[in-house]
């Protein structure tokens, strides 16, 4: 069986697609248990830059053998996608987890469930770009198209977003600070999870920008995953800071969720 033949192919689409939704209403009823949500009833733990390092450098690595494993490698437009795509999963796999302070610790489970995830999105962006699409479809001239202009402009607007957005959590703590601090300053003074709302939108515009049912279903994805931990960590906010009352955050989209 070709996982890259189009039938094939969008049968899997199908199946990510559903278990998506199912991930989605899972996760308002059982909270993913790492960063400020660590709790040890998920199991054995590994420090948490090295968990981050394991969990996110598997779609790095498999988006690189499908670019590298193709008839389409230095095609320009596939290429551009893939320095596109590869220049977050660069930051996030191998700069952010040794950017992240203290010693705290991810479980091993949830880690596993990452991985799974980042290698068939890997799949999932790689096999459409470089093997999948119609051979005709992402010639040069998709490159002056509106879809890729408006998609590549939100795609980096969302990255400055999730980049400032880090960078402002980062700096909430002194070193050997324990405390915990309510984000203020760029987007967090929206929402709640300001660093989700940067990364959903990277990958809302990697969609357009590519214009794929596979580009759609990992933004659908990321919002499946990161809205209802998005939800969790404005509750969570709620009871540790009394300010919040007086506030009007919303908690992943500004002025709307």
């Amino acid at each position: 069986m070709n996982l890259f033949e189009l039938p094939i192919f969008n049968t899997f689409l199908m199946i990510m697609t559903i278990i998506a939704v199912i991930v989605f209403i899972a996760l308002y009823f059982v909270d993913a248990g790492y960063g400020i949500m660590f709790n040890k009833k998920w199991g054995i733990s590994v420090n948490n830059k090295l968990g981050w390092v394991l969990m996110e450098a598997p779609v790095f690595f498999v988006m690189t053998a499908c670019w590298w494993f193709s008839e389409r490698t230095f095609a320009l437009t596939p290429l551009v996608f893939f320095l596109l795509f590869q220049s977050h999963y660069f930051q996030r796999s191998f700069i952010f987890p040794f950017m992240i302070s203290g010693n705290s610790r991810m479980p091993i489970s949830i880690m596993m469930m990452g991985v799974i995830f980042n290698t068939l999105n890997g799949l999932m962006q790689g096999g459409w770009i470089f093997h999948v699409s119609p051979a005709d479809m992402y010639t040069n001239d998709w490159l002056t198209t509106p879809q890729f202009i408006i998609g590549t402009i939100i795609f980096i607007a969302g990255m400055c977003i999730n980049l400032h957005s880090d960078h402002i959590i980062r700096h909430l703590r002194q070193p050997g600070d324990k405390n915990h601090y309510l984000p203020k300053g760029g987007m967090y003074d929206y929402v709640t999870s300001a660093n989700y709302f940067g990364e959903l939108t990277e990958w809302i515009g990697f969609a357009i920008l590519t214009w794929s049912w596979a580009g759609f279903v990992f933004a659908f994805w990321t919002f499946a995953n990161l809205t209802p931990r998005a939800h969790t960590i404005h509750k969570k906010y709620k009871a540790m800071f009394p300010e919040m009352a007086q506030l009007n955050l919303k908690r992943i989209i500004p002025f709307i969720y």
